[in-house]
């Protein structure tokens, strides 16, 4: 099992503290600085600014501790119809009402499925580890099923395995496999991504003249949905799993 966090004798840049400590990820804690709401040694911190075990540091105006975290990590099997932030204009039903309630730390999602897409999806406390996660560099590999509606060739499927050009950049799958066919419609594969952007499954297909009818993340580097936990339901990680999830996020 991973070390817990704590403030480290040599100085830091304050949001990674911030997000080892479970507030939320580097991102989110950017804009808390950038909002006022964080001070070090009683000032009103900015960007840039670090912190070693020395400095007192305050969230809304209480302080942290400087006791070591010990971090948590579950796996949630998330159902169609749940969005992945904490809060919906629309009213729409959130991942996180299913989850845990735990003091003085929060549930990081370690990237997101939207609202009609089901599976796979991490959660922790580790801020700092759910960024390592998701950052680009660390190149894990996400496995989803996909049930396609249309004409599948052998020439569109060699487009997105070479390389499709969509709004943001080049996109393309690294691993493409034939699953099941539901009579002569629908048809079902296997696509591997070694990255998270934004409905980038659903695009890449569509860029092909096809529909997506499913989607559901089936796999998150060496981690897949053990069968007993249902659309739902969660279950924490051993410190044995976990401890190669940390893994994962450093190599």
């Amino acid at each position: 099992m991973p070390k817990p966090s704590a403030i480290p004798e040599q100085s830091v840049k304050l949001q990674k503290v911030l997000a080892g400590h479970g507030f939320g990820s580097r991102r989110v804690m950017e804009q808390w600085i950038e909002a006022g709401r964080i001070k070090v040694n009683g000032k009103v911190a900015t960007i840039g600014d670090r912190v070693t075990g020395e400095d007192r540091i305050a969230v809304d105006g209480r302080l942290i501790s400087q006791k070591a975290v010990r971090h948590r990590v579950l796996l949630y099997n998330k159902p169609a119809g749940e969005i992945c932030s904490r809060d919906d204009p629309e009213g729409r039903p959130s991942v996180y009402k299913k989850l845990p309630r735990i003091k003085n730390q929060r549930w990081i999602s370690v990237g997101r499925l939207d609202f009609n897409t089901t599976g796979l999806l991490l959660f922790t406390t580790d801020g700092e580890l759910a960024n390592r996660l998701m950052h680009p560099s660390a190149q894990i590999e996400r496995e989803y099923a996909v049930r396609i509606l249309g004409e599948v060739t052998d020439k569109k499927l060699r487009h997105m395995k070479e390389g499709v050009l969509l709004e943001d950049g080049i996109a393309s799958f690294s691993d493409i496999r034939k699953g099941k066919d539901e009579g002569s419609a629908n048809q079902w594969y296997y696509v591997v991504l070694m990255e998270g952007r934004n409905r980038e499954v659903r695009r890449l297909w569509e860029s092909q003249g096809l529909t997506v009818s499913r989607l559901k993340r089936v796999r998150f580097g060496s981690f897949f949905i053990p069968s007993a936990i249902k659309a739902g339901q969660y279950r924490e990680l051993k410190p044995k799993e976990s401890k190669e999830l940390y893994r994962m996020a450093q190599s």
